[in-house]
């Protein structure tokens, strides 16, 4: 590392609000480690929970979990890379030692630590990962390939689904890991898949990456029309109902679309506050199944095998549409709160 800086300039927190570009050390390398230099990373949702304090973000924190960039260092252990690897890396750090780890539940280990969310991340120029969690890529560009850990998260929400052939979905909101989803749940198993979302640019950006087989383009100021209309034009409902737009409302309603014996998935990112109510007869009666799905573990080389081909069976082209220096991140984080951007990244170069 005697060619590389000895700083490196970051965006850190060090409480929930009060952030600022700095200058800190280059992370150390562990023997197992890989330094990647940051060429992008994406900005999610989450990261609007995180600055705000929510989620199970810990402080001081340099934030960035959707890393894409190029190997820069190894450690001296680390045999499978080389230097200026094109590569994005599994943002998740697992103890394997715990009650969950040594059950063969890595994602629930009780000691689960997420670069950019509980130890630093990708909001810098250089970030270190164990070797075992970086990955080789070939095709996407490095803003399209912020999408990679997104769609890891849907392979694992695909995962929990497991739907079976020839299922019904409805799916709530058209957000970046939901029009992964939804191509997802189109290629196993889900033969007529329906988007429900506010009419805009997600839902045009929808149709044109070919998301679904129908969609339903919301009034943002008074829905419930459309909503019924959705209720009785499927008097059966549907096999799966995605929520994936973080709306506690929306998901207090989602479980009157779901057909007896499907599933509806929690899958949007919720306010801590959030609360819902369901009549537990219903699911007893009903025998349907509420499944959680929360971030990923091991599902790198899945989103890699959709995405990152000459081919790619799900697309991610202008899902990106706004990116940003390091030093705009306040710009940045306006953008996703007024939704002008469908997704964000920070690039680097």
């Amino acid at each position: 590392m005697s060619d590389l800086p000895k700083t490196m300039k970051a965006l850190r927190y060090e409480k929930p609000l009060v952030h600022a570009v700095v200058e800190v050390p280059l992370p150390k390398l562990r023997d197992n480690d890989v330094l990647i230099k940051v060429a992008a990373c994406g900005v999610c949702g989450t990261d609007l929970h995180i600055h705000e304090g929510e989620f199970i973000a810990q402080f001081p924190l340099i934030p960035g979990h959707e890393v894409v960039g190029s190997v820069a260092a190894i450690g001296k252990d680390v045999k499978e890379f080389a230097i200026g690897d094109r590569v994005v890396a599994d943002n998740s750090e697992l103890c394997g030692e715990c009650f969950y780890c040594r059950r063969g539940k890595p994602l629930l280990c009780e000691h689960f630590n997420a670069h950019g969310v509980t130890m630093d991340g990708a909001f810098a120029e250089y970030c270190a990962y164990p070797a075992g969690k970086v990955f080789k890529i070939t095709h996407l560009s490095p803003v399209d390939a912020t999408l990679l850990e997104p769609a890891s998260c849907a392979a694992h929400g695909l995962d929990k689904i497991r739907p079976e052939i020839g299922s019904s979905v409805l799916m709530f909101g058209a957000g970046p890991t939901g029009l992964v989803l939804a191509q997802l749940l189109r290629n196993n198993g889900g033969c007529h898949v329906v988007l429900a979302a506010n009419a805009g640019s997600k839902m045009a950006l929808a149709k044109s990456l070919d998301c679904a087989d129908e969609y339903i383009e919301l009034d943002r100021k008074n829905p419930e029309a459309q909503f019924q209309k959705l209720k009785d034009d499927n008097k059966y409902g549907f096999d799966i109902v995605v929520e994936a737009t973080g709306s506690a409302k929306i998901l207090e309603d989602a479980i009157n679309y779901v057909r007896r014996g499907g599933k509806l998935v929690v899958y949007g990112v919720y306010n801590n506050s959030a609360r819902v109510t369901w009549p537990p007869s219903k699911i007893f009666g009903d025998e349907i199944t509420i499944l959680g799905s929360f971030s990923e573990t091991y599902m790198f080389p899945a989103a890699i095998a959709y995405l990152d081909g000459a081919n790619p069976k799900v697309k991610v082209g202008g899902i990106v549409n706004k990116t940003f220096k390091l030093e705009q991140w306040e710009e940045c984080l306006e953008s996703m709160r007024n939704k002008s951007a469908i997704k964000a990244a920070i690039v680097f170069e």
